[in-house]
């Protein structure tokens, strides 16, 4: 059964009929022939002719044949079924663009690379419920991917680009981030591109990359807040109740949570530099324990080296053997 199965799933890769298969394994030799017919319903050289010039023709070249058949038929005209359309299309390699306008182009997201705190920056807007059903309360938050440590945040009770560039600038003004210090990224939210924030971004000397597909570390960090067993589930009260749960957050978050993206240090210490030396007494302790007793230890101790970089956007594998 396992040997029919192989087969039939050769055969559809192929695409041969079974049947041929078994004809070869009696008789090597190639023996098909073709049809002998012609089919009598088969387009003439004159008729495919006449449907490559109809869909090239300045009037169609930008429709489909979905749309083209249906404007010939209120014409009175018939020059070919939708499918015979589709078919001498395709095998002409016509089907998209047949006009001077261009296939778009998706450029990919630009590859950066963090070495140290301060570098890049990512940053985003989740909103939180309030105990009113229908009113929400908007969390602003840039964190460091070097660190994961959040380096500012506030909540408003509207979402626009003007306290977004407000909120940015005090962060920078905060974290003493100088001018073209900091690469900051984000998804193409309103508020992330609006021309106030833009503005603000270029007074400030923070570049932002130019094409942002998503923000995984921004969307990682909410659904750890959201999950947080403290997290109220009807609603925040009021706006100052809001503000007052975030900050017991970031301080939990910054300076106790153990992150699992930076080897389980906080990210507080990763920020300062404190962790190369955590991690180093980790290492001492386990290499200590190994030489103690090292019939429980049946490979080398656990890795607990320093995170020396973290990449955003980083290119698949075979994009880097390729380039």
């Amino acid at each position: 059964m396992a040997m029919v199965n192989r087969k039939f799933m050769a055969c559809q890769t192929l695409d041969i009929q079974i049947r041929t298969v078994e004809r070869w394994e009696k008789t090597p030799e190639d023996r098909r022939q073709g049809p002998h017919n012609c089919p009598s319903n088969a387009l003439t050289t004159e008729e495919r002719a006449k449907i490559l010039e109809v869909a090239n023709s300045i009037e169609y070249a930008n429709l489909p044949p979905c749309q083209i058949v249906p404007s010939l038929a209120d014409k009175g005209e018939y020059v070919g079924s939708e499918s015979s359309f589709y078919r001498i299309l395709k095998a002409e390699k016509l089907l998209t663009h047949r006009s001077k306008s261009s296939p778009r182009v998706n450029k990919k997201p630009d590859e950066l690379v963090a070495y140290g705190p301060n570098q890049i920056w990512s940053w985003d807007i989740t909103y939180l419920k309030a105990a009113i059903k229908g009113i929400y309360y908007y969390l602003y938050l840039p964190m460091d991917i070097f660190s994961r440590m959040i380096v500012h945040w506030e909540i408003h009770a509207s979402e626009n680009a003007e306290m977004a560039s407000s909120m940015i600038e005090k962060a920078c003004m905060k974290n003493g981030v100088m001018k073209n210090q900091v690469i900051l990224h984000s998804d193409n939210g309103g508020p992330m591109k609006g021309a106030t924030m833009l503005a603000t971004l270029q007074r400030l000397g923070v570049s932002r990359p130019s094409v942002s597909n998503d923000n995984p570390f921004s969307e990682s960090l909410f659904k750890t807040l959201k999950y947080c067993p403290s997290f109220p589930e009807r609603g925040f009260a009021s706006l100052e109740d809001a503000r007052s749960w975030v900050e017991r957050f970031v301080n939990w978050y910054n300076n106790i949570h153990l992150h699992s993206g930076i080897n389980f240090v906080t990210p507080a210490s990763k920020h300062c530099g404190a962790d190369e030396g955590i991690l180093k007494n980790r290492h001492l302790i386990y290499q200590t324990a190994k030489d103690k007793n090292p019939n429980c230890w049946s490979k080398g101790t656990r890795n607990w080296s320093k995170v020396e970089k973290v990449e955003l956007n980083p290119k698949k594998m075979e994009e880097k053997l390729a380039a």
